[in-house]
């Protein structure tokens, strides 16, 4: 059985707020109770009616649900709210799904900001925030506030795009900085770095370091080196830890290609960039299909507090433009 997951309005209050009742019933009781718990069709309507919501369905059958509310600051911020599983969906990893789908919907809108208020009382929870790269910004009792950074997509057409991509991100990125690439073989991850490497200034063509694992490549400016990471071989974290990485992160931007899974705990803030075929794995794979020609999707999810502080993720043009 295959879930859907589908942008929802006003029209979809019932399905959602079955997933609320159902999902908030089954949490443990808390004083004073949660909100969701006294929710109406007409009162979920409302929360669907200024942004709209996303209904999770597995086989015809409602099982996820978040409202995405705007915020009323002019559509800088959107806040997950009623955030749900069904109880009889859990253990799936339904719920990293929805919460992913809902940043990119508030990207996709043009937020810059996602934020979600979990309970004080539910250690496990904030956890999971946290997890999804959530970072505490306030404490209003009973809850904590928590944001991230809206994630940016970005269509690429072409490989000289890709390489301008990567030249005017350099200009967003500082010494500690961490990048996590990650996409099929082929997909356009070493590209993307040689264009930050050219924008950062560094010595040295940048290739893929497969055969080496680890490439350092020094400034020839004032501006941090590169560390160029191939994790494909790996067989895990330890073998990560092995290349004593850590000595370099602090002066250096590290790279590391295939490093999903591996790289996520060598810095508290980490920029993710992952890079897909625009044209599905079909048309990049039909007879004749030009698979470095495909255009691609980028998207820049930024976590941490690094990022949450930082400006926004829209790259800047590098000097003289396209090249």
């Amino acid at each position: 059985m295959t879930v859907e997951t589908r942008r929802v309005g006003p029209e979809a209050a019932a399905e959602v707020l079955a997933v609320v009742r159902a999902a908030f019933a089954d949490r443990p009781v808390l004083d004073p109770p949660a909100d969701a718990l006294a929710e109406t069709e007409e009162t979920i309507a409302g929360l669907l009616a200024p942004g709209g919501g996303l209904l999770m369905v597995d086989d015809g059958h409602p099982v996820g649900a978040v409202v995405l509310d705007p915020g009323g600051d002019g559509g800088d911020t959107v806040y997950l709210r009623r955030f749900g599983i069904d109880p009889s969906a859990r253990g799936r990893g339904l719920a990293r799904d929805l919460v992913r789908a809902g940043l990119l919907a508030a990207g996709r809108a043009g937020a810059a900001r996602v934020v979600i208020l979990a309970r004080e009382e539910l250690p496990r929870t904030v956890a999971f925030w946290r997890d999804m790269g959530f970072v505490e910004t306030a404490r209003h009792a009973p809850y904590v506030e928590m944001a991230r950074p809206a994630p940016v997509v970005i269509e690429v057409p072409t490989a000289d795009a890709m390489r301008e991509l990567g030249r005017g991100l350099a200009g967003r990125l500082t010494a500690g900085d961490v990048l996590v690439l990650s996409g099929e073989l082929g997909a356009g991850k070493t590209t993307f770095t040689q264009g930050l490497g050219e924008g950062l200034g560094v010595r040295g063509a940048i290739t893929s370091p497969t055969f080496v694992i680890a490439r350092v490549h020094p400034s020839l400016g004032e501006g941090p080196e590169l560390v160029h990471v191939d994790a494909y071989r790996l067989g895990g974290r330890a073998e990560l830890d092995d290349l004593d990485l850590d000595a370099d992160l602090d002066e250096a931007v590290t790279v590391v290609e295939w490093g999903s899974g591996l790289a996520e705990g060598l810095a508290e803030s980490r920029l993710e960039v992952r890079i897909t075929r625009a044209a599905g794995q079909d048309a990049a794979d039909a007879p004749g299909a030009d698979r470095e020609g495909d255009p691609r999707v980028v998207e820049l999810a930024a976590l941490g507090p690094r990022w949450l502080a930082a400006p926004g993720l829209t790259p800047r043009p590098s000097p003289g433009g396209s090249r």
